[in-house]
């Protein structure tokens, strides 16, 4: 029998795997891979993968031997959707961003400690950045849409974040180690926009803007990316305007529709 200790580190470590399996896409991850990224063993791994396939949550690929997403993924997948994807109701303001910017417009969303990209649409300026897409993961912090949402957090959300998030941030470079962060959240929270001058590749420019649920909690992002000759000192103000706009508006359309 599980102590109530190993019951919940059990859980955690559950989840982990899923996180795991479900970041790798639809090709699935090999069991190595998730040990590598896991930190666990091999023998707990492959206990628990067992296990979460036993129950439906993950499926094991007899051809590729890789491990993908189960069938009960995929019902709560759809349950869970009604409630947290609003992709839907975003659409076409992800769509009028892009379009008076002309840059690559975005929207992500807070998943715990990451954001994830849901929506990508690409403005009418032919050269474009590929750092964000549809489906990609970053840390808080990382990334314009990431910073834009950290920021905007309560101070004891923010320190008990950057307290335990160094392993997660440390191979995103020293640009994005808790104490440099701490100086691009005042910054943001003075502007009311994230920027990111090129940490992630360089040449590579976003700005970010955070959009909030009915708790007034940072829950999505709005985000602009494009090469840095787009996002000049005379050209960011307006831009860090049109991203307030559009995710003030966002915030409001959201913010409704939670209440009816």
């Amino acid at each position: 029998m599980d102590t109530p200790t190993g019951g919940v580190q059990s859980i955690s470590r559950a989840a982990l795997l899923l996180r795991i399996v479900a970041r790798s896409g639809e090709s699935g991850a090999q069991t190595a891979d998730i040990v590598r990224e896991s930190g666990l063993t091999r023998p707990t791994v492959h206990r628990m993968l067992s296990a979460l396939r036993a129950e439906g949550l993950l499926d094991h690929d007899a051809l590729t031997q890789h491990w993908v997403p189960g069938p009960e993924m995929f019902l709560m997948g759809t349950v869970a959707a009604a409630r947290y994807d609003v992709s839907a109701q975003a659409r076409d303001i992800v769509r009028s961003l892009a379009a008076q910017t002309e840059e690559s417009a975005f929207l992500s969303v807070r998943r715990g400690d990451e954001t994830v990209c849901l929506l990508r649409e690409d403005g009418a300026f032919p050269i474009r950045s590929h750092v964000l897409y549809e489906g990609v993961r970053f840390p808080l912090g990382v990334a314009s849409a990431g910073l834009a949402i950290l920021a905007l957090m309560s101070d004891d959300q923010i320190d008990d974040y950057l307290s335990r998030s160094g392993p997660a941030l440390r191979p995103w470079g020293e640009s994005h180690l808790p104490g440099a962060l701490r100086e691009r959240i005042a910054l943001t929270r003075e502007a009311g926009y994230a920027v990111n001058p090129g940490l992630i590749v360089e040449g590579s420019w976003g700005m970010g803007a955070a959009v909030f649920d009915r708790a007034g909690q940072p829950q999505w992002a709005l985000s602009l990316t494009g090469i840095e000759s787009r996002f000049t000192a005379e050209r960011r103000p307006w831009l860090g305007r049109a991203l307030l706009e559009h995710a003030h508006a966002l915030s409001k359309r959201l913010q409704t529709r939670r209440a009816g």
